[in-house]
């Protein structure tokens, strides 16, 4: 928002699915307006026609377009079929199916189209020729992009789910294959040894879904350390760096942080203190394995980072708000970014400037709204993390990809049968009802 003409983003409706089964389980809306809700997706998503051709359709072998359009859900324009955004979509579909749970027509209906849904994804055509790894995106004219999903990254989600298919699954090795070239990317930062994406986001989305402590895969268990972990050293980092601003930005410090993927004020030079620097519009922003810093600001690298350090994203929150809360957090919570150093306001070529205060995004998105509240409510209640390690499918993709540990070995010790109890709310089904 504000996009009454733009697209709707795939990956934003799977962050949406999560946030209704959050806003039933806290009596946001009632149970039954959220089962409701997320039935009229389900079913819209599925009615969608799915073919090879460039128009008339949403998507193609389960897969859909990155970008679709709000009113007609068939591809908007020339968007690619995109194979993490589509995962991400499916993350949000499983959760709806495993919380909604009850003997009623509407959550009965949820679960077998959340089910229809994930085994139609055809993961296997997407990771064409010989090589196990999956290719980032297709074209109906030009068929699969020549970049793969290879090396640590938000794609770690796009695997599980795509070993613990039952249909159409990856093959064996994909995993293998995915982390063959992570010990390229293991930095060290004044003692803490990271692997390193970038962007905080890579380091958020999977576990929005996955309770990653006390599991691990043999990458990281010859590390000595967890996916978990990684996150919360990220965390430290971004912190750190803040506090070290070595571009000297203003604003940075230990409660104002949070670098990831974002809108920027623009493709422009502009001058700070005297100097001429480079800003930017849209791009990744982060540290370590790709270094991109315009002063540019994005609370959702903070908030969806709360798991992972509690203590000081509480209080980077808290200042955000203090400091910037009238300018920032608005009608839809916060926006996008904000950049306080770019003041000039005839260079900026979205969102506006705030006299004395900087530049300020004036959208806001569906992946920065899912991660926040995600994670919000697992600090909470671990919901999240609690319906989904009762999914069969993540348990099996978990399993392929090498994980052991922790709540994953103890489950499987149990045999993998009953029902998952969340606190608080109604039972919530260990399989059962995704295996109708």
């Amino acid at each position: 928002w504000p996009s009454a003409r733009g697209p709707a983003s795939i990956s934003a409706v799977g962050f949406a699915l999560t946030a209704d089964v959050i806003g039933a389980y806290r009596g946001y809306v009632t149970r039954h307006a959220a089962a409701e809700r997320v039935h009229k997706v389900l079913a819209f998503l599925l009615s969608l026609p799915q073919g090879p051709g460039p128009k008339g359709y949403a998507g193609y072998q389960g897969f859909f377009y990155h970008f679709i359009n709000m009113h007609t859900g068939l591809r908007y324009r020339n968007s690619e079929l995109s194979t993490i955004d589509t995962a991400l979509l499916m993350a949000g579909v499983l959760t709806a199916g495993q919380y909604f749970d009850h003997d009623t027509p509407t959550e009965e209906q949820v679960r077998q189209l959340a089910n229809r849904l994930y085994r139609r994804v055809n993961w296997r055509w997407a990771a064409p020729g010989t090589s196990p790894l999956v290719s980032m995106a297709w074209w109906p004219k030009r068929g699969f992009s020549k970049l793969r999903w290879r090396g640590y990254n938000e794609a770690s989600i796009l695997y599980i789910l795509g070993l613990g298919s039952p249909t159409h699954p990856l093959a064996p090795n994909a995993w293998g294959a995915w982390t063959a070239t992570d010990h390229h990317d293991l930095r060290d930062f004044g003692g803490l040894t990271l692997l390193s994406f970038g962007p905080q986001f890579g380091y958020q989305y999977t576990a929005v879904w996955i309770d990653l402590r006390g599991i691990a895969d043999p990458f990281m268990r010859a590390q000595g350390e967890t996916y978990f972990l990684n996150g919360v050293i990220a965390t430290l980092v971004q912190r750190r760096y803040a506090i070290i601003n070595p571009h000297g930005w203003d604003a940075y410090g230990r409660n104002i942080w949070g670098l990831t993927a974002c809108d920027g004020p623009g493709y422009v030079r502009a001058r700070f203190h005297g100097q001429m620097r480079q800003f930017y519009g849209y791009v990744a922003r982060g540290i370590g394995k790709q270094n991109v810093d315009d002063g540019t600001l994005a609370p959702t690298a903070v908030i969806g980072s709360l798991m992972f350090v509690p203590r000081y994203v509480t209080e980077a929150t808290q200042a955000l708000l203090r400091r910037y809360g009238d300018i920032i957090y608005t009608r839809y919570g916060f926006v996008d970014s904000f950049n306080p150093s770019f003041t000039d306001a005839r260079l900026a070529r979205t969102g506006h400037v705030v006299p004395g205060r900087g530049w300020v995004d004036s959208a806001f998105l569906g992946i920065d709204q899912g991660p926040i509240i995600a994670m919000i409510e697992n600090e909470r209640s671990r919901l999240i993390w609690r319906i989904m390690r009762g999914n069969p499918y993540i348990r099996i993709g978990l399993q392929r990809a090498g994980f052991t540990g922790g709540w994953l070995d103890a489950h499987t010790a149990r045999g993998n049968s009953g029902r998952h109890a969340v606190p608080g709310s109604s039972p919530v089904a260990g399989g059962r009802a995704l295996r109708r």
